[in-house]
């Protein structure tokens, strides 16, 4: 394990730097989940638009869960496919600040440090955006090139978007990558600007096993959900249909009758009058959690969410704006809030969980403040200070990202226990925390 003074040199050192199954048959009813009005006209979906409408005339209403798969990865005009806006229609906060890059980065080395300092790990970032995100973390790699020179770093990314990996690919190398065959698992792999080797892939199936740490921010928060309404005759699943009023349009209706994922998804104990869940995050979890069990490492997630206690999050954004979600799909980021008490659970109990815990807590513990001192100390004018301010302020405000975000970590239960615990049975010293986890939330 690490000391708290280790970590706390630690810190100093880095300073200085498929096929879907039929719905029920039946009318659907009719719900509106947004009360704004929306344009009458919705020739501005484009492909995707008139993609959607054709399958919903063939095939009924579909699942929230397929209607996002269709507008932010269809292949042809999916918005994460096609445009991949980060920075355009949203900002994260590697994009707002260095710092928490920096600290992630302090985050897995300090959990490397705890676990023995095994001879290799490979760094696994899953939707990595445009690569800043791993480059603050690379910094901190080579600001501990002498603490890590034994040990063999390799990054892997998890992309499926071809416009977003090009700028990954331009950010982390300098462009300087070579395509693979199809008959390899990485379809892409290069040299980072600090020597290390980095691969891309479509899916974390394809990663190869070994210890390793997952990175996850902004992630879940994008794939697709089912959402559910508990009614007077039971729970029932939301659907996206063509609007009768408007056959150009798209509107929420509810199935007549229970489908397949409301048997599935929703707990017997559940108290909420609506429901999302996200299947694809539940299967992640498990294999994360296969993994971490299996190989060691650990895995971060950091995203809006929650602990089980909210309801209907599903929202679209453009051009930095809230926007309507069933307009002009394709065009726009689709999002909903994680919920963290379903990934617990997911995690079967073969792992430990931290968290969530909110990014402002997790900052502190880290030692944010210190890292602004320094990096304030170092600027060289009074604009740089003035945005480095304004950084952190969006990191740290509750009312901003503060208490929006939220991380989430997996960690082998070995790493909470003593190794030697039966040698040493006149011990009574706690082990030293999690790093960026002021409190075990072990559950």
């Amino acid at each position: 394990m690490v000391p708290p003074s280790a970590r706390s040199a630690l810190l100093a050192a880095a300073l200085g730097l498929g096929a879907r199954r039929p719905l029920p048959r039946g009318r659907p009813a009719p719900l509106l989940l947004a009360p704004a009005a929306r344009p009458r006209s919705g020739a501005a979906g484009g492909g995707v638009l008139r993609h959607l409408l054709l399958k919903l005339r063939a095939t009924g209403p579909l699942t929230v869960a397929e209607y996002m798969r269709e507008a932010l990865t269809n292949p042809g005009q999916g918005y994460y496919t096609r445009r991949g806006g980060v920075g355009q229609d949203f900002v994260t906060a590697p994009e707002v600040s260095q710092v928490l890059g920096e600290l992630i980065g302090i985050w897995y080395v300090s959990e490397w440090m705890a676990a023995g300092r095994p001879g290799a790990f490979q760094l696994v970032e899953l939707g990595p955006g445009t690569g800043a995100l791993t480059d603050d973390v690379l910094r901190v790699f080579k600001q501990l090139a002498s603490l890590l020179s034994k040990c063999d770093v390799s990054i892997h990314l998890v992309e499926v978007s071809p416009k977003l990996s090009e700028t990954q690919a331009q950010m982390l190398t300098g462009g300087k990558v070579q395509s693979n065959s199809e008959d390899e698992a990485a379809y892409m792999k290069g040299i980072s600007k600090t020597g290390i080797p980095i691969y891309w892939y479509r899916g974390i199936q394809d990663v190869p096993q070994g210890y390793s740490f997952y990175l996850a921010h902004e992630f879940l928060d994008a794939l697709p959900i089912h959402k559910f309404q508990r009614t007077e005759k039971g729970w029932r699943e939301v659907l996206v249909d063509i609007d009768p009023e408007a056959p150009d349009q798209l509107r929420f209706v509810l199935s007549p009758s229970s489908t397949p994922a409301t048997e599935n998804f929703i707990q017997p104990e559940e108290t909420r009058d609506h429901v999302e869940v996200c299947p694809e995050a539940g299967v992640l979890i498990q294999r994360l959690a296969c993994r971490i069990e299996k190989d060691g490492g650990a895995a971060l997630i950091a995203d809006y969410g929650h602990d089980g206690t909210k309801t209907d999050t599903f929202r679209g954004f453009r051009n930095h704006k809230l926007h309507d979600v069933l307009v002009a799909p394709g065009t726009a980021d689709l999002t909903a809030d994680v919920d963290f008490s379903y990934l617990r659970k997911m995690a079967q109990g073969k792992i430990a969980t931290l968290g969530p815990i909110k990014q402002r807590e997790f900052l502190k513990n880290m030692g944010v403040d210190l890292r602004m001192q320094v990096l304030l100390q170092n600027s060289p004018d009074s604009a740089t200070r003035e945005q480095l301010l304004h950084s952190y302020d969006m990191l740290m405000n509750p009312e901003k990202m503060g208490d929006r975000f939220n991380f989430f970590a997996l960690l082998p239960h070995r790493r909470l226990t003593h190794p030697h615990k039966e040698h040493d049975l006149h011990s009574k010293s706690p082990l030293p925390p999690v790093a960026g986890f002021g409190e075990l939330l072990l559950k």
